[in-house]
């Protein structure tokens, strides 16, 4: 190397005077052109650096790994040119790697910060960063980086670790709290989980810790009570457990403290009292025991105070209003009581106060009405001014529901004074954030465009208004309605798209109220669609928006995610609540953030609940209106209306059309289908006349199609024969089941089509086929894989199944999980499909008995021998499933050994043996975090276990993948055989199998899966792996 020769020109230099015969003039020639050398390959590019060789290999490596492009390495790195360092980043956006060329030796550098933030990088975090022996920061903010945080880097002098909204999963390395020079841990906005490491408790020199928005789970670790050097600690939107530790007494430099929607529960610590450097506070949601008001009146610089939602009772303190600093107060959602004190009398730097959903009394302060403050005080108890009748808004302050006098006859709070019901009324449109609206050419929704603000109520021109609360902190975002813009283009191509290019926005509650309504029961109808994040693979599509939604009072969606709702963003999702009751003539629609989700993606501040539009329909027949009909005309449409009914009916009934009709709505008959309708144009349509072009796989009782609707839509049909009794009470079983089951781990089902003979299901269409055909399928449909994808599929899995167990309004037992019968969408999320043989789990009995339906090999032992069904047969699918995810192999087709049957029994055989992790893919090679590997197969093991008894309920399986639980061990019945229970019947039946000798009526039962074929014939998939590679192509 060129530069390599320059480094050794001392060593060069005293060779050359060892030489005899040569002259000095030679020598002083030779050293002259040594050094040209050195400048000219330098000056004009060649692959040498200043660097020593293994640091330049290791950003060979780097680069290779985090899917960096751009770097140059025919320069020099340390010049910061040719894509080593960016001149004019974008905001927000950093590209830099700088050295350190002031080292005695002055003739080599040394990389000692890498700094790529917001650069759309893709990879996993490297391992080769360790190489770096001088490297102090590493900042790869905002990408798109998986996999796990490499305990090898705790060989680095490292000060910052700054991996802030990437897609990392796993633990915090304990190895991290040897790093004894870090002084700021940031790593907000991923997917970590597990508890905290003790070890980081030896980081005593450490001034910022911020994991908000992660998995993590368990009590603060009593060892951080030695990090007396903390200035900000962030913890919000996690799953700890406990209450906030009193240790935190020690951290007396701590400035900055924000514990939201974090897990814990109060009350709040008394010890708090001692940090008295604080200026950021934000405690909320800690519900658990009441309190009353923390001990505060020490932290005099106190600039932004947050006690939301903490079960806070009793007066407010005095002292307060002392704290002269005071910029943002919220103290809203309490059970705080009596007068605003007097000493209250102006603070001199107070920007917002929001004290809404207290008991609060007494009157409203002059000082507070004539601030030019953002104060909200709605819904408390204040008494009336000597008017007699409050204001809804005063300038800046928020009066909205804060009288104490309830509301009047016509259900309209008293502050609204100039409202009058002009009449009664039995629907609202309203297109939240936009402009009026015609959609479908005869429904109009109303225009929702005032800027709003911070403590706002906003009374329309028709029948409806809206309170708002909450400012966006840490951001200069004063919008509270968006337009659509580049972020996130809309998936949608119809009328009814134009509902969803604009939304309203809260950073904490945002309540709608529709006046002036008939008595009676509503279907409320609310409109979605994600327009501030995107589906490309960086940053910005990996933020979490979470919040909770109240109609009339009653929480009816606890932590809703619209991404996950809708499947992607800029995708639409449409939530209906039927039968909602209106007794006093107004309505209440409430939107809150409980502090959970992420709040820096794409950037600080973005967060809170999103309302694109909302329909309310009435459920009875609304009064006429006009000139009314005269008995003879009434009489003639009558007529005639009987007389075409009665031709067409005849006209059916020749065809032979009219009782299948009948039989298939006696069928349907009394099922709650929440779904949509097609007619058979429609689908003939989308699918171009069932064109086999656009046939994507054969299920059970029929072919499955693609089809792309008139709006853009892309859906699967699946195709029901109409010859099959069987097939019709599975279709009616699987209508009857999807259609009331809403989860982002199901597959949604968007209508279906009884028409003539035909039977058809409409559901979304999943890019990505099964997880059979992308683990086990041929290799030109094999997807890859990397660990935290599997982990996040299996974990998937069981949400979805913990929903149909133990949250859904019907308890469900899908009897049929496996591979097959798990979807994936563009984004690899799994979804359950295929319910045409699940049952319901009624309360009152404890099993069910039943004809056995299933597959071998996923069946649960005393199902498949006795029919003795409970939810505990899905658990046991669930852990086959399991390990054919960790193992990539098919657990009735893979045979490592002659004695063994199953996936299963190796499984099994390799945990005895202590070798458990042998079973890991090899495709995987080293990639995978083997604490992870581990724990899912031993919660694999323990979800198969012989004795349903002894297997845990999803609930607690979903724990344990997540890190909130310990897994717990793996313990056998010794009353039960396991070579009778587990194998007995279905070794037999995988040896009728093999002879092809399965009876008939068995058949229609039990299917034996094989790595590539459909599932049973009772239950198709939707997606069934096949052979053909015609199947592979257009993404399927």
């Amino acid at each position: 190397m060129a530069m390599g020769s320059c480094s050794n020109f001392e060593d060069t230099r005293t060779k050359k005077k060892k030489l005899s015969g040569r002259s000095s003039a030679s020598v002083v020639i030779s050293i002259w052109v040594i050094c040209l050398s050195c400048f000219v390959d330098f000056a004009f590019g060649a692959t040498t650096t200043r660097l020593p060789d293994d640091e330049v290999e290791a950003l060979h490596d780097i680069a290779e790994s985090l899917g960096k492009k751009d770097w140059n390495f025919s320069v020099d790195p340390c010049t910061g040119e040719s894509g080593w360092a960016t001149a004019n980043p974008e905001k927000g956006a950093e590209n830099a790697v700088t050295c350190n060329c002031s080292f005695p030796n002055s003739t080599v550098c040394h990389v000692v910060s890498i700094v790529l933030k917001s650069q759309s990088l893709q990879g996993v975090l490297p391992i080769s960063l360790a190489k770096l022996p001088y490297l102090q920061e590493i900042d790869l903010s905002r990408n798109y980086i998986n996999g796990t945080i490499p305990a090898e880097w705790v060989s680095l002098p490292l000060v910052n670790i700054s991996l802030l909204g990437n897609r990392l999963s796993g633990r915090i390395p304990k190895e991290f709290g040897k790093i004894t020079t870090l002084r700021n841990l940031t790593l907000e906005a991923n997917q970590l989980s597990g508890p905290l490491p003790p070890e980081l408790g030896s980081l005593v020199d450490v001034e910022r810790i911020l994991i908000s928005s992660n998995h993590f789970t368990g009590p603060l670790p009593e060892t951080l009570a030695k990090l007396t050097n903390l200035r900000d600690f962030r913890i919000s939107d996690n799953n700890f457990t406990g209450k906030i530790p009193s240790f935190i007494k020690n951290w007396t430099k701590l400035e900055k403290l924000i514990i939201q929607a974090s897990g814990f529960k109060g009350p709040i610590p008394s010890e708090i009292s001692l940090l008295v450097k604080l200026s950021d506070m934000r405690i909320s949601d800690i519900n658990g025991t009441e309190m009353q008001f923390p001990p505060l009146s020490n932290m005099t610089n106190m600039k932004t105070l947050i006690l939301r939602s903490c079960d806070i009772i009793g007066p407010l303190p005095d002292y307060l209003g002392e704290m002269t600093k005071l910029k943002t107060v919220d103290l809203s959602f309490n059970k705080m009581a009596g007068e605003i004190p007097s000493t209250y009398t102006g603070f001199p730097n107070l920007n917002f106060m929001y004290l809404t959903g207290n008991l609060l009394n007494g009157s409203v302060p002059d000082w507070m009405l004539k601030a030019g403050d953002s104060i909200d005080l709605s819904y408390n108890n204040f008494t009336l001014g000597s008017s007699g009748v409050p204001s809804c808004q005063q300038r800046h302050v928020n009066l909205f529901g804060s009288s104490s006098l309830g509301k009047n006859e016509s259900g309209v709070v008293p502050c609204l004074k100039s409202f009058t019901c002009s009449q009664n009324l039995w629907y609202s449109h309203i297109n939240c954030g936009g402009r009026e609206v015609t959609i479908n050419g005869n429904t109009t929704y109303e225009d929702d465009q005032d800027s709003a603000g911070a403590s706002n109520f906003f009374q329309s021109r028709y029948n409806w208004g809206f309170s708002s609360t909450g400012n966006f902190l840490d951001s200069d975002n004063n919008n509270y309605y968006i337009a659509n813009t580049n972020a996130s283009k809309l998936l949608m191509d119809n009328e009814n798209s134009q509902l969803y290019t604009t939304a309203r926005l809260s950073p904490l509650s945002l309540t709608y109220y529709v006046f002036c309504l008939l008595d009676g029961n509503y279907t409320v109808k609310l409109h979605f669609a994600e327009i501030m994040f995107t589906n490309d693979q960086n940053s910005s599509s990996l933020g979490r928006r979470i919040f909770d939604v109240y109609i009339q009072g009653q929480l009816v969606l606890k932590d809703f995610n619209i991404v996950d709702e809708a499947g992607g963003a800029g995708k639409a999702v449409l939530k209906n609540f039927i039968s909602v009751g209106v007794t006093s003539g107004t309505l209440e629609i409430r939107f809150y953030w409980a502090g959970k989700g992420t709040t820096v993606i794409p950037s600080r501040g973005t967060y809170g609940p999103l309302i694109s539009a909302i329909t309310v329909d009435s459920e009875f027949t609304p009064p006429s209106s006009g000139k009314k009909m005269s008995t003879a005309a009434v009489i003639g449409i009558v007529a005639s209306a009987v007389g075409f009914i009665l031709v067409v009916l005849g006209i059916l009934w020749w065809r032979g059309c009219l009782g299948h009709k009948n039989s298939m709505d006696q069928e349907l008959r009394g099922l709650d289908l929440q779904t949509g309708s097609f007619t058979l144009r429609q689908i003939k349509a989308a699918t171009n006349n069932f064109d086999p072009a656009n046939k994507i796989g054969e299920g059970g009782f029929g072919p499955v199609y693609k089809g792309v609707l008139s709006d853009g839509t892309v859906i699967a049909v699946k195709q029901l024969s109409s010859k099959s009794k069987q097939g019709n009470r599975e279709f009616v079983t699987e209508i009857g089941m999807i259609s009331a089951l809403q989860h982002p781990h199901l597959v949604k089902l968007y209508g279906c089509c009884i028409e003539g003979n035909q039977l058809l299901l409409v559901y979304e269409y999943m890019e990505n086929n099964s997880l059979a055909r992308a683990l086990f399928g041929s290799e030109d449909c094999q997807l890859k894989l990397d660990w935290p994808t599997r982990r996040q599929i299996c974990i998937g899995i069981a949400r979805g199944l913990t929903y149909l167990h133990e949250e859904s309004r019907l308890k469900i037992v899908h009897r049929d999980i496996k591979a097959t019968n798990v979807l994936l969408d563009k984004n690899l999320n799994p979804k359950i499909s295929d319910f045409g043989l699940a049952k319901l789990d009624e309360e009152e009995n404890t099993h069910i008995s039943t004809r056995i339906a299933g597959t071998l090999g996923y069946m649960a032992p005393e199902y498949a021998m006795r029919g003795y069904l409970t939810d505990k047969a899905d658990v046991y699918s669930f852990g086959v499933v399991a390990l054919e995810i960790v193992s990539g192999k098919s657990n009735t087709s893979f045979r490592p050994k002659e004695e063994c049957v199953y996936l299963l029994d190796w499984a099994l055989v390799l945990k005895e043996r202590g070798n458990l992790i042998e079973l890991v893919d090899e495709k995987l090679g080293s990639e995978f975090n083997k604490e992870e590997v581990l724990g899912m197969l031993n919660v694999a093991l323990l979800c198969t276990n012989a004795s349903p008894t002894l297997r845990p309920i999803m609930s607690v399986v979903l724990s344990m993948l997540e890190g909130r639980s310990a897994v717990r061990e793996l313990v056998s019945d010794t009353s039960i055989s396991g070579e009778d229970m587990r194998f007995k019947a279905i070794r037999r039946h995988f040896q009728y199998g093999q002879d092809q000798s399965i009876s008939e009526s068995l058949t229609h039962s039990i299917s034996i899966d094989g790595p590539w074929t459909g599932s049973s014939t009772s239950a198709p998939d939707l997606y069934p792996v096949n052979l053909d590679s015609q199947y592979c192509n257009g993404g399927i």
